[in-house]
């Protein structure tokens, strides 16, 4: 059953399985029709600033500030300075097609390097892997850089618009020509965009010192390996590698992490631009790295409870006098150790409260393993503890696999998974049978929470979009007469607004990015090395420290060329998007700015632009429709296939069992704080 069970979940989480999993659990956060909603939108309101343009001009240059202006040019002319906007427009989006079709194409060539890199990974001579590694990782990083630089530049280009409205406004406010209420609103907006600009410099420093980390926690990885292995009694294999595959879901865990570093944040200030920055995000994920390693711990604590009694005898192993929580009490210890050198957030003081918990246990057990004898009450206090404790660690691990959009399936590495196959000892069927049901509840808590996410993000959008457009039709009203400064400011304004949802969009495509080369790099840097300098020592253990780094390699490359794998599918929607429905405005734009404002072929082509955006943005609706019942298929269709083959196979579970592990799910997918966790 062990091995059924396990080969099943090895089918379930394959390279392609993953990468859609992936893309269905950042959803919410990269969604693409983020980028594309606002954009008719931007190319209207600047086609009616160009109509505009054509009326009454005056200056707004009445107090300027000391050294001059820093962006808009003809300060003298309003109109002109109009004109600057949209001509700065027309580049933006014309920059954003180009680069974000050469980054389409960059993408589509990272699964071809992956699959040659995974074959030198497979080879079992070192040198093999020393030599030609490097090179695979070499062309992904390239690729990211690349694409890093494309991005920044594409970001630039929305930044200067959104920078000469902004100077405008200001301007303008200098100038006199706001009061009252108007002003206060303006200088709001004013406020607004510039936390938006200060948001995006502190997810910068975030993201360095995300790099840091990893460097850090890769490092530590290895370590922790070597020193569980130097201390590890022979025969004890099973226990060495469930050790193990705690360590290395928990950078799988930090990987994932990372990569969504900056454009969580970034996404919620979308929303609400007056929340500021959260809590350090990067030292959440490193706690939230470790809830793998304490929950496989707490699992083989509880491995040693038979319904209500402890099996002492497979709990202490009479040849080397010593009780096999031992390993589990040195681990719980390294961790505690490691999370108290994290400054102080609510992650940090859950995980010391579970690994201080798991310690004690460790303790009490091995007081009464040797004889075996203990107290009817005594054990049954011992039992309930083993319990609350797994439970607490399951809720941790869902809320860590929450806060770092971590599959709840995840793949074991090759590695591992090759030396595994090969051993004859099985898990426990017990405990293998309830972990399963725990993925499973946990998959299906995961997916229906990222549905409700995207759910609320589409309604988001429809309304944003919905707001900006009763606006655009309140100007498109307004007789000539009418459109008077007042209304050409409130168009500004929308403006600025629609153009900083662009920019956000662009900048979390710089995020991705920096991940990707981050993530190269520090394999090239750290684990390589590590796998080249590996002592070649006799290892108690055949899953020795060079597989050990083989399979970090991996991950690093597995989880570089999955976030790959999101961008080509963003990029590449984006373009056909943008072919289809932007490029053809943005040239219409381009035109009309060019043309003479007084004859009637002016009015015909501001009339083609108007109907133009409005079909844009009909047809970007239906494609996100479209989109979002996609969305609702794959997350069935991931759920059904989960059931269908690994809970198909799993024997009938107690009731008191699957009520724990729902319970624990429940609560880790949840908003509210856990008052009781301990």
């Amino acid at each position: 059953m062990d091995s059924q069970i396990a080969k099943i979940t090895q089918s379930l989480t394959t390279a392609a399985e993953m990468k859609n999993q992936t893309k269905l659990v950042m959803q919410p956060y990269a969604n693409w029709e983020e980028y594309l909603t606002p954009a008719p939108l931007s190319i209207a309101i600047m086609g009616e600033l160009v109509f505009i343009s054509s009326k009454t001009d005056f200056s707004i240059n009445k107090n300027p500030p000391t050294g001059g202006y820093k962006y808009i040019k003809y300060p003298d002319s309003f109109r002109a300075c109009l004109m600057q906007v949209c001509n700065s427009g027309w580049w933006a989006f014309n920059e954003a097609h180009k680069n974000m079709d050469q980054i389409r194409l960059h993408t589509m060539a990272v699964p071809d390097y992956m699959k040659t890199a995974v074959k030198i990974l497979f080879q079992g001579d070192d040198e093999v892997v020393k030599t030609l590694l490097p090179d695979q990782l070499e062309n992904i990083r390239v690729i990211a850089d690349d694409c890093l630089d494309l991005a920044n530049k594409t970001e630039q280009r929305f930044t200067d618009v959104i920078n000469i409205i902004q100077e405008m406004l200001e301007a303008c406010i200098n100038a006199e020509h706001f009061y009252g209420e108007e002003l206060e609103e303006i200088k709001k907006k004013l406020q607004e965009t510039k936390l938006r600009e200060e948001t995006s410099k502190k997810a910068n420093e975030r993201m360095e010192k995300a790099v840091k980390a990893m460097e850090k926690e890769l490092k530590e990885a290895q370590e922790t390996y070597s020193k569980a292995l130097d201390s590890l009694p022979s025969g004890w294999d099973m226990i060495a590698m469930d050790l193990v595959s705690g360590i290395a879901d928990g950078i799988t865990t930090l990987l994932n992490g990372m990569a969504s570093v900056g454009v969580k944040h970034l996404d919620g200030y979308l929303k609400n631009p007056q929340m500021g920055c959260a809590g350090d995000i990067v030292d959440e994920i490193n706690i939230y790295s470790k809830s793998a390693a304490i929950l496989t711990c707490a699992q083989n604590i509880l491995q040693n409870v038979q319904e209500n009694s402890i099996d002492w005898k497979k709990l202490y192993d009479q040849k080397k006098k010593a009780t096999k929580t031992e390993l589990w009490k040195k681990q719980l210890t390294t961790i505690s150790t490691t999370v108290k050198n994290v400054p102080e957030c609510e992650p940090k003081k859950r995980a010391l409260e579970l690994c201080e918990e798991g310690i004690n246990i460790c303790k009490e057990l091995a007081k009464y393993a040797p004889d075996g004898k203990c107290e009817e009450a005594k054990t049954e206090e011992l039992i309930q503890k083993i319990r609350k404790l797994t439970d607490s660690a399951r809720i941790f691990d869902c809320k860590s696999k929450d806060a770092t959009n971590t599959p709840s399936l995840t793949p074991k590495p090759p590695m591992m998974a090759k030396e595994e196959s090969k051993s004859e000892k099985q898990r426990p069927s017990e405990r293998a049978n309830e972990n399963a049901r725990f993925r499973i509840e946990q998959s299906q808590a995961q997916l229906n929470k990222t549905r409700e996410l995207y759910e609320k993000s589409v309604e988001n959008m429809e309304k944003n979009q919905k707001e900006l457009t009763e606006i655009l039709i309140t100007m498109r009203n307004c007789e000539v007469k009418e459109i008077d400064f007042n209304t050409t400011i409130q168009m500004l304004v929308k403006g600025m607004d629609a153009m900083g949802r662009v920019k956000v969009q662009w900048e979390k495509m710089v995020r991705f990015f920096q991940m990707v080369s981050n993530i190269v790099k520090t394999s090239l840097s750290r684990t390589l090395k590590d796998f080249v300098s590996t002592s070649e020592k006799t290892q108690k253990l055949s899953y020795n420290s060079k597989l050990f780094s083989k399979d970090l390699l991996y991950n690093q490359a597995f989880q570089a060329s999955n976030i790959a794998s999101l961008v080509h599918m963003i990029s590449a929607t984006y373009t056909e998007v943008s072919n289809k429905y932007l490029m053809d405005r943005v040239s219409s734009l381009g035109k009309l700015m060019a043309m003479d404002k007084t004859k009637p072929e002016f009015e015909q082509e501001r009339l083609q632009l108007q109907n133009g955006c409005d079909e844009a943005q009909k047809g970007i609706l239906r494609l996100v429709l479209k989109n979002k019942d996609e969305f609702e298929k794959n997350s069935n269709s991931r759920l059904e296939k989960i059931d269908k083959e690994l809970l198909a196979i799993l024997p009938s579970a107690a009731p008191e069992q699957m009520k724990s592990i729902q319970a624990a799910v429940k609560s880790g997918f949840t908003e509210d704080e856990e008052a009781d966790y301990y």
